[in-house]
């Protein structure tokens, strides 16, 4: 049975050889390195010119990425559309803005304490989420961000509208050496550091029997529990994992504005990093790293010469739609994939 063939080699990673998994994945792993050489070519441009808005900017785009990519687990590699990942990215936010105001400010304290809300949070969204399928898993999800969002923008003691401000600038300490989150160039180092172990650490458990069986849950969920697992326990799994990773992409963004607002929760937040996901490449991990990115800097640029911003992101999101259904990264791997085969069959 070839349907069944198909789902051991999914769910198993032995059954797929190390050479044809190595040769798969080392393409997505040449555009992380160029992403990263490029990004520290940046850092550089814009120490060098002293040009601390930039670096500002990508850094924010990073945090974002951290999102897209809890999305990404979610979308490409399990099949499951959440619209409402922006509760775990704004909680992780809030927790950590509370900590380094209210407790100490300490940059370790502050992202354990995300990294537990937000494992909690996702928990019990994940149990709720996780009774239904397909699109009322999607409105699911919405309606429990918009929950915790309006909770939020009525509670007085988180500033309710307002947000929580008046975050303290902190010194990330690594042993004897110490960064300043005050400082664009050792924040923006931070971040990505923070961004690169992030991919290798999922494209890495994505690649082991957890991340086979997910797979193997997206090709074909009713199959699964033939082969022995039980494909509820993994969909929660994954949702508290993406949770986490949102809620630890959240936790950095006061230490970078300085504030927290209920927006951060709000639909918009959770809608923006849906098509970051399908613009970067659906189930590549670099691609939505790679949409943070160019989405932030389209917003910056065309949002200098008019209001209507969201226009342009919309118009890129038709597009990419219609005629790079993979994304860009999808779309280039794909082209590099093509060349290879044809390379190998040339006499």
């Amino acid at each position: 049975m070839p349907e069944a063939t198909t789902l051991r080699t999914l769910s198993d990673p032995g059954h797929a050889g190390p050479a044809s998994r190595l040769s798969r994945l080392a393409p997505v792993h040449w555009l992380a390195l160029i992403f990263l050489v490029a990004a520290l070519g940046f850092a550089a441009v814009a120490w060098a010119t002293g040009n601390g808005f930039y670096l500002r900017l990508a850094t924010e785009a990073l945090i974002f990425a951290g999102l897209a990519m809890s999305v990404d687990l979610l979308l490409g590699y399990t099949g499951l559309l959440s619209l409402g990942q922006a509760l775990y990215f704004g909680l992780g936010a809030y927790v950590s803005a509370l900590v380094l105001r209210d407790v100490a400010p300490s940059f370790w304290l502050a992202m354990a304490a995300a990294l537990l809300a937000g494992g909690m949070a996702g928990l019990i969204g994940g149990v709720i989420a996780n009774r239904v399928k397909g699109v009322y898993f999607a409105l699911i999800t919405f309606g429990l961000a918009q929950v915790a969002a309006k909770t939020v923008y009525n509670t007085r003691a988180l500033g309710a509208s307002d947000g929580l401000i008046g975050i303290p600038q902190i010194r990330v300490g690594f042993g004897p050496v110490s960064l300043d989150t005050a400082d664009p160039l050792s924040f923006f180092l931070l971040v990505l550091g923070l961004t690169v172990t992030a991919y290798a650490g999922l494209s890495y458990l994505m690649d082991a029997p957890f991340g086979r069986t997910l797979a193997a849950i997206r090709a074909n969920e009713k199959r699964v529990p033939f082969l022995g697992f039980n494909a509820w326990r993994y969909k929660l799994a994954v949702y508290v994992l993406a949770a986490c990773v949102a809620a630890l992409a959240g936790a950095l963004y006061p230490m970078l504005r300085g504030f927290v607002s209920p927006e951060l929760m709000f639909f918009e937040t959770s809608g923006n990093a849906v098509i970051t996901v399908i613009v970067g490449g659906v189930g590549t991990l670099v691609g939505p790293v790679m949409g943070s990115l160019l989405l932030t800097a389209l917003r910056s640029v065309v949002g200098s010469w008019t209001e209507h911003h969201l226009i342009v992101v919309g118009v890129i999101f038709m597009l990419s739609v219609i005629f790079l259904r993979k994304g860009l990264v999808g779309a280039l791997l794909a082209r590099l994939s093509r060349r290879g085969e044809a390379g190998r069959t040339a006499p």
